[in-house]
């Protein structure tokens, strides 16, 4: 499923040394924790905001140690305000400061900047992201990695595998980062 995410994301309560230890038990394997810094735009020719649901971003990915990227996501279903998976095209890119001017030169607008650190865990095709995401909080989330022919049969494996964790999650967040940090919940 090239160009195409599946994941879920939890508010973490439980403290994250619970999920890790069982990450631990069924044999994933650590990474080591980034700070990554995402700032999204809004394109001139179309507004991303301009419905009553954000599907659609456009990032600069800068993150310690691996470079940066840009990013563009498309969230499906379009206009639910409940996103079962997304289109996700995403390149790395030599110098982050000269596609950020470029995309100004452009008139792509900065939307938010959201500054985090990321440790990503992997285990059965599947990446166990925890983030600590500045002015937000903690949070944890479940992306399938693993091979599947169908949307639905990487969400049934992702569902699968998270219900068998003994890990106290928070409700499930539908909502992006940058969402959350422009307030559009």
């Amino acid at each position: 499923m090239q160009y195409i995410e599946v994941e879920q994301k939890f508010r973490l309560l439980s403290p994250s040394a619970e999920l890790k230890a069982q990450l631990t038990a069924l044999g994933a394997t650590p990474g080591r924790p980034a700070r990554q810094v995402d700032t999204y735009y809004n394109a001139p020719h179309r507004d991303f905001l301009d419905n009553d649901v954000v599907s659609e971003w456009l990032r600069v990915r800068v993150e310690d140690g691996a470079g940066a990227s840009v990013n563009f996501k498309r969230f499906h279903p379009i206009a639910s305000p409940v996103k079962t998976h997304c289109d996700e095209y995403e390149s790395s890119i030599g110098d982050a400061e000269a596609v950020r001017r470029l995309l100004g030169s452009l008139d792509f607008a900065e939307l938010t900047v959201v500054d985090k650190t990321r440790e990503e865990w992997h285990v059965d095709g599947i990446a166990v992201a925890f983030d600590s995401v500045a002015g937000l909080g903690d949070f944890v989330e479940f992306e399938f990695k693993g091979d599947a022919d169908t949307v639905d049969q990487a969400t049934s494996h992702l569902e699968a595998f998270i219900a068998a964790l003994d890990i106290k999650l928070g409700d499930r967040i539908h909502l992006g980062y940058p969402h959350m940090t422009l307030g559009l919940e």
